[in-house]
């Protein structure tokens, strides 16, 4: 029986799942992964971390499926949009001030070239209407000019520069393929071109890589799914348990793989859904949402349109929370009745969320009732900026009616009023891609915050869209396995993989009547308090440098 492996590598872990050719996973481990910030918003990894826990997966995940290694016919790898600096020697190098190689990585979060961002987007160069308008600091092409800039020996020694994904197959293979869909999301390679625009380089200074002939971020450029050289090196199939020669299918960026492992799914009945009415909505650490048309869409402040960057033939446009489950935790720390109950979800073995989850079942029966919960509580959870589709990452959190409760039942309320901020984000980003020629009729949720039957039901009421739930208990892990299927020759394509792996288990359909109108008019405040908080940083501007 042949099975794939899925890689998936967060931000916080790295998880292995093994997975049979009708998408079932057998098996599934995780490991930690380290992290570390740094003022002036920097925050970075170690590659060597996390290539010892993507290792330690893989083994455990294969030898708890009970499969024998000569089984696994093919691994994927998806991960963080994160970039990874490699010397010529093959190891990190620092690219912070701590000079540490260790540190090899920086963070997609890490917003600590937001000069470097501003300069670019300055330029108003053609390159960047493939990205919404303009680059984000959780892009590689500022980060590189920040090396540039403020490292300049870490970038001169740089043999390569990798998106994490492409990293792991670079370890796993030792092929300097790269993914269309890093370079071209987060790099700006123009994949319906198939090239790099050198003029945009040397407009924004990075003129050396174009020297190279761009040598050291990637002239190889593959689909997903396609076979990188000659499989899994003997050092890398030693290390995770596999035979070499294993086949590796070029990577995702690990949203995209989630959207691989959920959109245009066979529905209950079976029958093929159209993934061009579909927007994935991967919802963890951040939160992701993709849509595929047809023909290029040009959204303001909505990244893309991405040629063949997750599906085949198809454009794909980018949206997406800056922080979505770390906005909620964060924002739920703000409150004082926090600490009380942490300690009696710690008592009954339960999670906090979920004993809020069961504060606010108790109290709301029905969808009016729960739009009713937190009518006066209004919660903008921008603590990291706009990622989309305003495209601001200096814009800040914004919390209206707040008063002196401290009591559980008030946090409950609180926590509630902030998934309502993340699904009216979400809204925001529906109505920016219907406005511009995508038609999103179905919202499918994946990622650990999705699992929430609350958070299921209040995204379809809060965006007016059916939301659907993936049959596997980890699209992302199955997209990443779909790739290894695909490069193992189990399927000619990505689509083909879909059409067999990827089922539909449950579909939630918004609320009518009060609901509906609540939830309408809250979207308004939420657009509204959006508009004062950027008003509200123009008057201190203005004010400060006067």
């Amino acid at each position: 029986m042949a099975v794939f492996v899925g890689v998936d590598v967060g931000t916080g872990s790295a998880r292995a799942g093994v997975f049979d050719a009708e998408g079932r996973m057998l098996a599934a481990a995780k490991r930690p992964i380290a992290i570390r910030h740094e003022p002036g918003d920097l925050v970075e990894q170690s590659s060597a971390d996390i290539w010892n826990a993507v290792c330690a997966s893989v083994r455990e995940a294969v030898a708890a499926s009970g499969v024998e290694p000569g089984d696994v016919a093919g691994i994927g790898f998806d991960a963080t949009c994160s970039l990874v600096v490699v010397g010529t020697d093959g190891r990190g190098l620092p690219v912070g001030p701590s000079g540490d190689p260790a540190r090899d990585i920086i963070v997609w979060m890490d917003h600590r070239a937001l000069d470097q961002t501003r300069r670019i987007n300055e330029t108003k160069h053609s390159v960047l209407a493939y990205v919404g308008g303009q680059v984000s600091p959780e892009m590689e092409t500022p980060k590189l000019l920040w090396l540039a800039e403020r490292l300049p020996g870490t970038f001169a020694a740089a043999a390569h520069f990798f998106d994490l994904s492409d990293w792991l197959t670079f370890r796993a293979t030792g092929s300097l393929d790269r993914s269309v869909c890093t370079l071209t999301c987060k790099w700006t390679y123009l994949a319906h071109e198939k090239r790099w625009d050198e003029g945009f380089f040397r407009a924004i200074g990075l003129g050396a890589l174009a020297d190279e002939g761009f040598a050291r971020i990637g002239t190889h450029v593959i689909e997903p799914g396609t076979a990188i050289g000659n499989g899994l090196t003997e050092e890398a199939a030693a290390a995770f348990g596999l035979r070499p020669g294993t086949a590796v299918g070029a990577a995702l960026i690990d949203a995209h793989a989630g959207g691989l492992g959920s959109i245009g799914a066979r529905d209950m009945e079976g029958r093929a859904t159209d993934p061009t009415r579909q927007m994935g909505y991967i919802f963890g650490t951040s939160a992701c949402a993709m849509a595929s048309t047809p023909a290029p869409s040009f959204v303001p402040g909505v990244w893309g349109p991405y040629y063949g960057a997750m599906l085949p033939g198809l454009w794909l446009n980018e949206g997406g929370q800056s922080a979505a489950g770390a906005a909620i935790d964060h924002l739920v720390r703000l409150h004082p009745a926090t600490p009380a109950a942490e300690a009696e979800a710690g008592r009954r073995g339960i999670g906090l969320f979920a004993l809020l989850e069961e504060i606010i079942a108790a109290e709301a029966k029905d969808a009016e009732a729960v739009a009713r919960l937190a009518a006066s509580l209004h919660v903008v959870p921008e603590f990291l900026g706009n990622r989309a589709p305003n495209a601001d990452p200096d814009a800040r959190a914004t919390l209206l009616g707040l008063g002196f409760d401290t009591d559980t039942a008030s946090l409950a309320r609180l926590y509630l009023a902030g998934l309502g901020g993340l699904a009216y984000g979400a809204r925001q980003i529906v109505d920016a891609l219907d406005a511009h020629g995508a038609k999103i009729e179905t919202i499918v949720i994946s990622g650990g915050a999705g699992q929430s039957d609350l958070v299921r039901r209040l995204l379809a009421d809060a965006t007016g869209r059916a939301i659907a739930i993936p049959e596997a208990a980890e699209p992302v892990l199955l997209g990443a396995a779909m790739l290894g299927a695909v490069a193992a020759g189990a399927f000619p394509d990505t689509l083909a993989a879909i059409g067999r792996m990827s089922r539909l288990s449950a579909v939630f359909r918004p609320a009518p009547g009060a609901a509906a109108r609540i939830h309408a008019a809250k979207y308004a405040i939420f657009l509204d308090l959006q508009r004062a908080e950027m008003r509200a940083r123009a008057h201190m501007a203005e004010a400060l440098e006067s």
